[in-house]
């Protein structure tokens, strides 16, 4: 076995690029499954969520377990994850049209329902980037050793980890690229319209019951969660060697030791490929793997690019804003206009401040002498002008996001507005 060392690791990231006629397009899709009186569905209740992943494996899924718990399935490339409130996930397989993303998920939906239904616990799927009505504190964790590490290392750095581990539902997509230059051109453009990701999809805007202030509380929750893993990077430029070395020196939740995760000590990956006595072993590849999924910024790659700054907001406004992207990145003749815009748009204040606006205020936000909603009107039209170009066969798509933009204010006060008219809004989920 090759020992693992920084230049073994960063050759394989220039391995990872795709040829332009093999990109495809990717997914994952978080919501809440929440009874009639607010709190969420949990994994030991009776028909909760562990019977929900049962279920699955009689449907066919492959069912992955931790001791005896099913804790995922898999099926033909799909999977469902579990996050540490019971939030409910579908990591969909990587398609080359849009459409076939959104037909899995859509199917996901049904399936989801239908097992809801057969549970007969009165449960829906509730599409909110924060969970509305639930005490955080009340929430049980799921089973899961990953998150039994997770939660103990958070909670010293950031006074919303707990938040953001047990409350949070979020949107995130995927895409290819050519090579280094090609991501980097990428990347650029997802962290600087990180705040538009945000703004487009504010959909966080309830706490218990009541309004938080924010129009995007997932946004703001993680800005308080661990500075070291989260934010927004490379604003002086991406690479693939600052890339690793980041992911380098930023110090271990956690390592997997056989079946079982143990406490990463505080220790960093370098220190662990200098060292192997903290853990009795050098790391290994799959180590790696585990140790990449420890970091949560807005845009995050490993073979692929991960857009990560997106409330979860209903399917067809997820897959909107997916399109959006696509047009964006899958479109040459439009990224020069794309980087002209972004170059605009960081001109004005600082990541902070323009990503503080877009959490607190939605597309009502102010950038420079422009709402966040006139920055996002552009950047959308520009999504729409690259699949007219280039994906015509996905450009309807687009438009519940356009629909969106039009109405001029994030998902999340449109619904508080429809909640107002209500008479018991706390649990009236029929916008849901």
């Amino acid at each position: 076995m090759s020992t693992l060392d920084r230049n073994t690791i960063l050759d394989r990231f220039y391995s990872y690029g795709a040829p332009r006629d093999q990109w495809l397009v990717g997914g994952e899709f978080e919501r809440h499954l929440i009874k009639p009186d607010g709190q969420p569905l949990t994994y030991f209740e009776p028909r909760g969520i562990r019977w929900m992943i049962e279920q699955l494996g009689v449907r066919g899924w492959e069912l992955e377990y931790e001791g005896d718990n099913p804790i995922a399935a898999s099926k033909d490339g799909a999977f469902l994850t579990l996050e540490p409130g019971c939030q409910w996930e579908l990591s969909g397989r990587p398609y080359r049209s849009l459409q076939a993303v959104a037909d899995e998920a859509k199917a996901f939906e049904h399936l989801t329902d239908e097992l809801l239904q057969a549970g007969k616990t009165g449960a829906r799927q509730v599409f909110r980037g924060y969970t509305p009505f639930a005490d955080i504190e009340q929430i049980p964790w799921v089973p899961k050793g990953r998150y039994e590490q997770m939660r103990e290392v958070l909670i010293q750095v950031g006074p919303l980890a707990h938040h953001m581990m047990k409350g949070t539902a979020a949107t995130q997509v995927s895409f290819d690229f050519l090579d280094e230059e090609d991501a980097a051109e990428k990347i650029h453009l997802a962290n600087a319209f990180a705040p538009l990701s945000t703004a487009l999809t504010a959909n966080s805007s309830m706490k218990m019951g009541k309004p938080n202030g924010y129009m995007s509380f997932r946004g703001h929750i993680w800005t308080l969660t661990d500075p070291a893993r989260t934010g927004i990077n490379f604003e002086a430029g991406f690479s693939f060697e600052r890339w690793v070395d980041y992911l380098l020196h930023v110090p271990m939740m956690f390592i997997k030791q056989g079946d079982t995760y143990a406490s990463g000590q505080g220790k960093t990956f370098a220190e662990w490929m200098a060292s192997a006595a903290p853990f009795g072993r050098p790391p290994t590849w799959k180590d790696w793997e585990t140790h990449m999924t420890q970091v949560f910024p807005e845009v995050r790659i490993k073979t692929q690019i991960e857009i990560r700054g997106a409330d979860c907001v209903p399917l067809p406004l997820s897959i909107g804003f997916a399109a959006m992207w696509q047009g964006l990145f899958y479109c040459d003749g439009n990224r020069s206009k794309a980087v002209e815009l972004a170059e605009r748009f960081t001109a004005h204040g600082n990541r902070d401040a323009r990503f503080a606006q877009a959490c607190r205020h939605g597309l009502r936000g102010q950038v420079g002498d422009q709402s966040l909603l006139s920055w996002a009107e552009q950047l959308v039209e520009l999504g729409r002008a690259g699949l007219e170009a280039c994906h015509t066969t996905d450009a309807k798509l687009i438009e519940p996001l356009i629909t969106q933009v039009a109405r001029g204010e994030s998902p999340a006060r449109t619904w508080l507005g429809q909640s107002a008219q209500r008479s018991n809004p706390t649990i009236d989920f029929s916008a849901a």
